[in-house]
């Protein structure tokens, strides 16, 4: 596989049956029961595990037709706030592996790993540590494609689920795509796929192989554009970098899972510096400040909760969010509970620009603000470990 993926780093990510993994993932006797994530009857499916997806329940059905066709399942209410944390989480690792990410929904991204394949190892490798962190610190499972384009990749990610990988190189694309029906083309619905087989055109490989003229007097000239290169697998869309419609950058953050559960407050301090460099760096890119600190605590049972403090102004300066997030840390009073995961965030992101930071008296006039920007121009030139605080040298 990782020999037949160097030519497909266009990946696809998707989460399976997401609502309703996150839902269950602490509930250990739900393993072998249909689930239903959903409002109450007048409600739809918002999510269905696999064993309900075998009743014919599918997202957006009706609540009372869902629980017509599988009566032994266990309705969930959706808990959107979890929603977003794990999303956000998931997304974080997206940007570790390469900045060219493009969100999709809470559970879908796309990703183009070119320039991460010389430090992370073949497209397929990637894929399978992305799946590995995933499942390793939310407890779910994602399903990865990997193909040259954006339509392909798609495909390729539903043909991997659940919980797995298919790998579309460029030669084998043909392959993959003619005998596939006409509805899995990208941007393809009922209507189009009904009108489609009124003209005899069944499979990919009849729109592909009909003159691209003939398709587009029969369809429109832009729609029959499009088929014809979607069926050969040749889609023009690029990996267009963005947070998607449902998760604005309204914050920024980042979250690590130890490699064993830990209650050693020195090690836990020193990953929450770590983070806040990699979140405070992001935000000084992005020209952005923020005044809310958060940070997220996952306990050995999986258990997780959070901790905030607004404070007095708006800051990118590592050591004021760093400062801030062990306040937080220590005020919980942890001191014999191991921790899996320690996250740190940011929110209500403004521009940098916009605000107006006053000094205090008898503080120097250049500080730690400096500092950061002389160390961000340090690491772009030299890399990320041309400089760093003390406390890191010689930690992994």
């Amino acid at each position: 596989m990782s020999d037949l993926s160097w030519n497909a780093p266009i990946l696809h990510v998707d989460m399976d049956a997401f609502y309703a993994s996150v839902a269950t993932r602490e509930r250990p006797d739900l393993a072998d029961v249909p689930v239903i994530v959903g409002g109450g009857s007048r409600g739809v499916v918002l999510s269905a595990n696999y064993l309900a997806r075998q009743y014919g329940v599918r997202s957006a059905l009706p609540m009372t037709r869902a629980r017509r066709l599988c009566p032994s399942a266990v309705v969930i209410a959706p808990d959107f706030e979890t929603y977003l944390s794990v999303s956000a989480s998931v997304l974080e690792n997206f940007r570790r592996v390469t900045p060219l990410v493009e969100v999709v929904s809470l559970d879908e991204a796309f990703l183009d790993v070119r320039g991460s394949t010389r430090r992370l190892g073949s497209p397929a490798a990637i894929a399978d540590q992305l799946r590995a962190v995933i499942h390793d610190e939310q407890g779910i499972t994602c399903s990865v494609g990997l193909a040259a384009s954006v339509s392909v990749a798609k495909l390729a990610s539903r043909r991997a689920k659940p919980d797995g990988v298919v790998v579309v190189p460029p030669a084998q694309v043909t392959a993959f795509l003619h005998p596939l029906d006409v509805g899995e083309l990208w941007g393809v619905g009922e209507k189009t796929q009904t009108m489609l087989h009124r003209l005899g055109l069944v499979t990919v490989g009849d729109v592909a192989h009909i003159p691209v003229r003939t398709l587009q007097r029969a369809v429109g000239h832009h729609l029959g554009t499009q088929l014809h290169h979607l069926a050969w697998g040749n889609d023009r869309r690029v990996i267009v970098p963005r947070a998607g419609p449902l998760e604005p950058e309204r914050s920024m953050g980042a979250d690590e899972t130890f490699t064993r559960d830990t209650d050693d407050r020195e090690v836990i301090v020193r990953e929450l510096l770590r983070l806040t460099r990699r979140v405070a760096s992001r935000m000084r890119a992005a020209g952005v400040a923020g005044r809310t600190v958060t940070i997220r605590i996952r306990f050995a049972d999986f258990t997780t909760i959070t901790r905030s403090r607004t404070l007095s102004e708006a800051t990118d300066v590592t050591v004021e969010i760093y400062r801030t997030a062990t306040q937080l840390y220590d005020a919980l009073g942890l001191q014999r509970a191991r921790l899996r995961l320690v996250g740190v965030r940011v929110e209500g992101l403004v521009p940098r620009a916009s605000v107006q930071r006053q000094l205090v008296l008898g503080e120097p006039e250049h500080g730690w603000a400096e500092a950061d920007r002389a160390v961000d121009r340090a690491t772009r030139r030299f890399g990320a470990a041309a400089v760093g605080p003390a406390s890191l040298l010689g930690s992994s």
